[in-house]
């Protein structure tokens, strides 16, 4: 059974949010009180969160749909709707998130980082929120947005300041049990380790996490064995060990081809170069790996390597290895900022961005594309005319009409506004950009003005009877 899951591939989706209200007050006496109708609740968002209790991705890997709840519908007497719960999802620290086209979307470093990686749904607006001076008596409300929902893969990359790494057997995992307290499982069969393994070592005053990485065989940048799917866990740690055998039972093997391997497929997997190499040479408690070790430590001192003689078994040369690996890792963290920043990509929109595109397809469909229009869109209720006018005077505000001019739409083109999934498709009426002062004060109901005074309305029967009077000489025969 699969314990540990470094790789997993999620579906998240965001809460809906509640539709707006449309309702008018009433009570005795006075029935026609004025829109009351409460918001929508907003969605609950999905929120990636790391937790230092959880070490791999099992849980998603076994459950990858997650959604949110989503936010109630308004009501009448000005009741707003409740929000969705936001739904938290705890990962390991060192999650990367990325698209599904591979684009990284953050990387989660420290306890307690988040990320949204799904927006819950707004709220639509009831008609009590959409009364204004022109517009006294709204017969509409917004409907609620659609939570995002989108694809994302979840990547860990252990957060470790040592790594070891070197061929299967070669005392990775019993370098790690007696340099900590990690427990490994031990035993001289290749691809003994299936899963990267954690230890804390104390040396002086240094506290350092050692990881070792299993899998690097010939061709493990390309994905043959276990290394591509582990390399990974070395690109956050500071110092890379390599950790040869120096009494290896394969006759086509040595330690330095080891070495020149494994720095081959680091290479290879890229982006590992500027990080410092010890060179750990293991079992030499055997006469005749400390032979081997004698005769290949001056060939790797000249290329710069520092070298250790160690045994796991016996425990030799543990200490100076281990206090040596803390000052590098302690010079490493003096050169870095106090604090390291989680890194979540950001792309800000141009400045000259009118916040929406309008394009012609070959098929002579004209296309709008942009946030404010599609969200509009989303939230008219296209049974209610009065909505779909509503619909019509932002689009005007917006531009949308004069920039599908000047793209050369004329009457009865089709224009579509979103995407080809959830597109609204209509035939244009250029007459539409007239908006307000087409269709006159939209949402206005007389029976809420105030009434005029007696002498306010003489006058005015007065006026309306001379303008009569005139119409009617006007077309006199005498």
């Amino acid at each position: 059974m699969t314990t540990f899951v470094d790789r997993v591939e999620l579906q998240v989706a965001a809460g809906n949010g509640g539709h707006g209200c449309a309702s008018v007050h009433r009570e005795k006496f006075k029935p026609l009180g004025g829109p009351d109708g409460g918001n929508g609740g907003r969605g609950g968002d999905v929120i990636l969160v790391v937790d230092q209790d959880v070490t791999t991705l099992l849980d998603y890997h076994h459950h990858p749909h997650r959604k949110a709840t989503n936010g109630q519908p308004g009501a009448g007497d000005n009741r707003e709707g409740k929000n969705g719960k936001d739904l938290v999802l705890p990962v390991p620290d060192g999650t990367v998130v990325l698209d599904k086209n591979g684009e990284v979307l953050a990387d989660l470093v420290g306890q307690g980082t988040q990320f949204v990686a799904g927006q819950g749904g707004r709220g639509g607006l009831g008609n009590a929120a959409l009364a204004s001076a022109r517009r006294k008596a709204p017969g509409f409300a917004l409907l609620g947005e659609p939570g995002e929902g989108r694809d994302i893969v979840l990547e860990l990359k252990t957060v470790a300041d040592v790594a070891l790494v070197g061929y299967p057997s070669a005392g990775k995992s019993s370098l790690i049990s007696v340099l900590s307290a990690a427990k490994p499982k031990i035993a001289d069969y290749p691809f003994t380790t299936l899963v990267p393994n954690l230890g804390v070592v104390t040396a002086g005053s240094t506290v350092y996490t050692i990881a070792d990485v299993p899998g690097l065989i010939p061709g493990a940048s390309q994905g043959r064995g276990l290394g591509l799917e582990f390399l990974r866990h070395v690109e956050r740690c500071e110092v890379l060990v390599h950790v040869l055998d120096t009494a290896t039972l394969e006759s086509d093997r040595d330690p330095v081809s080891d070495l020149d391997i494994i720095e081959e497929e680091l290479a290879q997997y890229g982006g590992l170069g500027d990080r410092p190499r010890v060179v750990v040479l293991n079992k030499v408690d055997i006469p005749d790996g400390k032979d081997l070790a004698d005769m290949i430590r001056p060939d790797l001192e000249e290329r710069g390597y520092r070298v250790f003689e160690v045994s796991a078994v016996a425990r030799q040369g543990l200490k100076e290895l281990s206090y040596a690996l803390a000052d590098i890792v302690a010079t490493a963290r003096a050169a870095k900022p106090a604090q390291e920043a989680t890194r979540i990509v950001i792309r800000p929109k141009a400045v000259d961005d009118a916040g929406f595109t309008v394009t012609k397809e070959a098929d002579g469909l004209f296309r709008v594309r942009g946030e404010k229009p599609e969200r509009w869109v989303r939230q008219t209720d296209f049974n209610n005319d009065e909505a779909v006018g509503y619909l019509a005077d932002r689009l005007n505000r917006l531009g949308v009409e004069d920039a599908l001019l000047k793209a050369g739409a004329r009457a009865m083109d089709g224009v579509a506004i979103g995407s080809d999934e959830d597109a609204v498709v209509f035939d244009w009426e250029p007459s539409m950009s007239a908006g307000a002062e087409m269709l006159g004060r939209r949402g206005e109901d007389h029976r809420f003005e105030a009434p005029r005074p007696a002498a306010q309305r003489r006058r005015d029967r007065d006026a309306e009877r001379d303008e009569a009077q005139g119409e009617y000489d006007g077309f006199s025969p005498f």
